[in-house]
């Protein structure tokens, strides 16, 4: 173990912050020529936007750039990158944890007097310099306490300069995705299986949870294991794409949600289908196929060169000819990797009409049309489904293999 060092500033004897680099770096989600090189293009924006220093705050820009995914908490969290430094800051609460986790070094902040936080930060930084911030998650609290501790030159926001980054994947991103994309699978049949009337819908996500934790644990030996879930809907529950799971017991002709959601090192990647129990009905199984049409016609457009709004608008005039556009209730799809329900996504590269960005190879994106139709309507409930797609030179790799449509999904 390597002794803790002190910096030079005391309260009495109480250090505000030091170096616990305790035990040896773990193994990390990538190799190093991968941070590497996510620092390489990180240190190209700072150069390109005149940024000296970059102070980023989110979860999810500070474990693509250092591999460390922490949790707050209510405690503030950094990755200070300099043109020659990469330092986590971390609190005193996760000891030696996040030194052990993160590609670089780290500084430990202790909670002996308020701001320690922020005198961390300033050790690497400096002051008087041009910092680069998040301004999509730096709240005005802590800019405020930036402007007194680091008394910037400048501030600038790069928080879509480092969401552009990460919406283009590497290989080893998309090797990464891959194998979550097969874990969901696993979850989905596990639910699948599981489907009886009369079982709560709480021990169905149950199952396919556990499933999905034992094969992260078996194809990912040195990940921690944390944050992956299911939300399993059924009958009026299924009218919202979020809603959470309850122990609402199954009935048979329920019209059902699945949805697994593997969360590995900050990747998440999802599978979503519609379900039935035991039947369907003929006013539902026409809503039901044409979601699936839907879905089919939006796969075959993602390819180079189309925007996500010009994907949204054909989808729409697909569902209007079929006067089923009242019923769609969210964008198409959106991007994969290192984002999560409660920390960040990357909102350049979402289905929706109001976004220019155009597909380019290796974009990992989502087809996730989805149809809701009031209680008070023949078919009602909520039809979703989602596959993974990966942007290729000519078209698009789909890389979900749990089946979608009724002669696989009516079940139990």
């Amino acid at each position: 173990m390597t002794a803790p060092i002190q910096s030079t500033d005391f309260v009495g004897t109480r250090p505000e912050f030091y170096r616990f680099h305790n035990g040896e770096k773990a193994p990390l989600p990538f190799a190093p020529e991968e941070y590497e090189a996510r620092l390489a293009k990180l240190r190209r924006i700072m150069s390109e936007t005149g940024v000296d220093v970059a102070v980023l705050t989110s979860m999810h820009n500070i474990a693509y750039y250092s591999g460390f995914l922490y949790c707050a908490f209510g405690r503030p969290y950094a990755l200070v990158v300099t043109p020659t430094e990469n330092v986590t800051i971390s609190a005193g609460i996760d000891a030696g944890q996040p030194w052990r986790r993160c590609y670089g070094d780290n500084i430990t902040y202790t909670d002996w007097q308020r701001d320690n936080y922020w005198r961390a930060i300033r050790s690497v930084s400096g002051e008087g310099k041009v910092i680069g911030i998040e301004g999509d998650h730096l709240t005005l609290v802590q800019r405020t306490m930036l402007d007194s501790f680091l008394s910037p030159s400048h501030v600038k926001d790069i928080s879509t300069e480092t969401m552009r980054q990460r919406m283009e994947k590497s290989i080893a991103e998309i090797s990464h995705i891959r194998k979550c994309t097969a874990i969901a699978d696993i979850g989905g049949y596990a639910i699948r299986d599981a489907i009886r009337e009369g079982t709560r819908e709480v021990d169905v996500a149950m199952a396919g949870r556990d499933a999905m934790e034992l094969a992260i644990a078996k194809d990912f030996p040195d990940a921690e294991y944390r944050d992956t879930w299911v939300w399993f809907q059924s009958g009026m529950n299924t009218d919202g794409a979020h809603n959470p799971v309850t122990a609402r017991k199954l009935e048979r002709g329920d019209i059902l949600s699945l949805n697994t959601f593997p969360m590995i090192s900050g990747y998440y990647v999802a599978l979503e289908r519609t379900l039935f129990v035991g039947e369907v009905d003929p006013a539902s199984l026409a809503i039901w196929e044409a979601n699936v049409a839907a879905h089919e016609y939006g796969m075959s457009l993602l390819k180079p060169g189309i925007s996500c709004a010009e994907v949204a608008h054909k989808i729409n005039d697909f569902l209007g000819e079929r006067d089923l556009l009242q019923y769609r209730t969210f964008g198409y799809g959106h991007s994969f990797g290192v984002l999560s329900h409660y920390y960040g996504r990357e909102a350049g590269l979402e289905l929706r009409e109001d976004i220019d960005t155009v597909l380019k190879p290796g974009m990992v994106i989502s087809m996730e049309p989805m149809l809701t139709l009031p209680d008070d309507h023949r078919g009602a409930g909520g039809y979703r489904e989602h596959d993974v797609l990966i942007i290729t030179e000519d078209g698009n790799e789909n890389i979900t293999g749990y089946p979608y449509g009724p002669e696989f999904n009516v079940v139990g």
